[in-house]
């Protein structure tokens, strides 16, 4: 850890150490009738209060130290967006162990690796998960028990998990009598794994500190704008990347807190919106496609449903418009990584915007936004040297600040920073008013006889077309120019495009030589862990794939 100097004249103000627990204690002291409404895995809605969350987080907390669990000692999640879910964020982490979410997409053999990886002593999981965690349960080499997050009558009758326990149970045997420890604000507060589309998957270990900050920040009004105002709804699972730190503000606020639970179709999440007035969301693209397929054909719309945030991977300008301007829905474009805990910018306007025409409005929206304060970014080139913030000139995009990882656990990958700066993979323009545009993966940009080509940009405007459902854009072999683009798509259900109509799509949108060379139609595209495209298996599906005009 980088030491600083000292002043000869040091504040006189209170010595309070950041900690995650001060979140849920605030919510209880302040907002402590307001609710918590879950879908549980039973399909059944679950309603209590801050007061009742903070109560039985405390009861977790004892039966943890009762289990033996230590300052330091992680624990593993498996486990949907739920209030169960939500006690373990704070009585893990509260009581100074470390919350350890698993992506229940991951195969099993990768789960068994990231819960070895992570000396995970203890492991609680969700009914839905239960075949899962019996296929890698004897694989995992330091795990002491597992914990079904269930009620008593609900525990299998048969299982072949080792030393399994019943959530319910451990709270019932313990007091909610309990104080939160004090202690170093740096210490770790929970650990979060990339998804893992190359090689292992590497963990970032975030701090109390870190984790309070973030939730800070991204509670402001040009971040996420949460207030005890509103009911929000996070879709983004609580496995991934904390649900993008939603947990955690969203009691600092005490918003009311709706959980989806594992049913994340269109008309589930539609019929818990109305039913308990969401008045924000959010998540990934993917999910956002199911919703208004299901609202469009059935002639819907939103009664209290105001503003939603995408990130995870580009909104589609398309979308964009169609909650705005057929449902009334401000759309917030964000832009992080697991390693940036994960915010990092959002897209909203600033006052000298307001008088701009729409379309110019609408291109400022499209942009992944501004960083949020706590980050700094810029762009580089391969030599190293900053470029410009003038909006065309593209780069390697860095970024520092307090919430973003120095290194991985473990020190996995080795020394990553560059001069202080983290390296994201991602190619960006910035303009000059400091918004920020990613243009690619760094390892997905097509490389056309010496020139970039952006995939992102064309997957956009594919997507604007009436009859395109998703898109991919990926490089493929050309004799002449190395690569050329070949758009891969999936059509909405009844609807037809031929190959020689999108390309004519592009015409006056795109400068000529960035046109598709090839168009081909799939059923379906691979998405990862997630919620995300897999460029990679796109690619590896096309890689002898060959141009018509080779």
């Amino acid at each position: 850890m980088t030491e600083f100097p000292k002043s000869p004249l040091m504040g006189q103000m209170m010595s309070q150490p950041l900690l995650i627990s001060s979140i849920i204690k605030h919510a209880d002291r302040y907002y402590g009738s307001n609710e918590i409404v879950s879908r549980r895995v039973e399909g059944d809605i679950h309603r209590y209060t801050y007061r009742d969350c903070h109560k039985r987080s405390r009861q977790m907390a004892n039966a943890l130290g009762g289990l033996g669990v230590k300052i330091g000692d992680r624990v593993a999640t498996l486990a949907w967006n739920g209030y169960r879910h939500l006690e373990l964020y704070y009585a893990i982490s509260g009581s100074g162990a470390v919350m350890h979410t698993i992506n229940p997409r991951l195969h099993p053999e990768q789960i068994a690796y990231i819960a070895n990886h992570a000396e995970d002593m203890y492991l609680f999981f969700d009914m839905t998960f239960l075949p899962l965690v019996e296929a890698f349960a004897a694989h995992c080499k330091t795990v002491k028990g597992f914990i079904a997050m269930c009620d008593k009558d609900r525990m299998p009758a048969e299982s072949k998990i080792p030393n399994l326990m019943c959530y319910e149970e451990l709270l019932e045997k313990n007091s909610d009598q309990y104080e939160w420890p004090l202690f170093d604000e740096n210490s770790a507060s929970s650990l979060c794994y990339t998804s893992g589309t190359t090689g292992n998957p590497k963990g970032a270990l975030y701090s109390h500190r870190s984790t309070v900050l973030h939730s800070y920040a991204s509670a402001m009004p040009d971040a996420l704008n949460v207030s005890a105002r509103d009911s929000v709804l996070p879709v983004v699972p609580m496995f991934h990347v904390n649900a993008w730190g939603l947990p955690y503000s969203v009691p600092l606020t005490g918003a009311k807190l709706v959980f989806p639970g594992p049913a994340l179709d269109g008309k589930s999440v539609y019929e818990l919106f109305e039913q308990e007035k969401v008045t924000f969301s959010a998540g990934v693209p993917t999910v956002w496609l199911g919703l208004l397929t299901y609202v469009g054909q059935n002639n819907l719309k939103f009664s209290t449903f105001k503003r939603t945030v995408i990130g995870g991977s580009a909104c589609p300008p398309a979308m964009m418009k169609t909650f705005r301007q057929q449902y009334g829905v401000e759309v917030v474009h964000a832009w992080g990584m697991t390693e940036m805990s994960p915010l990092g910018t959002a897209g909203t306007l600033q006052s000298h915007h307001m008088d701009l025409p729409e379309e110019k409005k609408q291109a400022i929206l499209e942009k992944q936004g501004h960083a949020i304060y706590g980050v700094d970014m810029k762009i580089v080139g391969d030599d190293g040297k900053e470029l410009p913030w003038d909006g065309k000139t593209y780069g390697n995009l860095l970024v520092k600040g307090p919430w973003i990882i120095s290194s991985y656990f473990k020190n996995e990958a080795g020394d990553v920073l560059q001069d202080g700066w983290f390296p994201t993979g991602d190619v960006a323009t910035i303009d000059a008013d400091g918004y920020m545009q990613i243009t690619d993966r760094s390892k997905d940009v097509i490389k056309s006889g010496g020139e970039w080509i952006g995939t992102i940009d064309l997957e956009n405007i594919a997507m604007a077309h009436p009859a395109v459902q998703q898109a991919a854009c990926i490089g493929v072999f050309h004799p002449k120019w190395d690569e050329r683009p070949l758009l891969v798509v999936v059509k909405k259900p009844g609807a037809e495009v031929t190959k020689e109509e999108l390309i004519k799509f592009y015409e006056g949108k795109i400068a000529k030589w960035w046109t598709p060379d090839d168009v081909t139609f799939v059923d379906a595209l691979p998405i990862g862990a997630t919620g995300k495209v897999l460029k990679n298996r796109i690619r590896e599906q096309f890689k002898e794939y060959r141009l018509p005009t080779t």
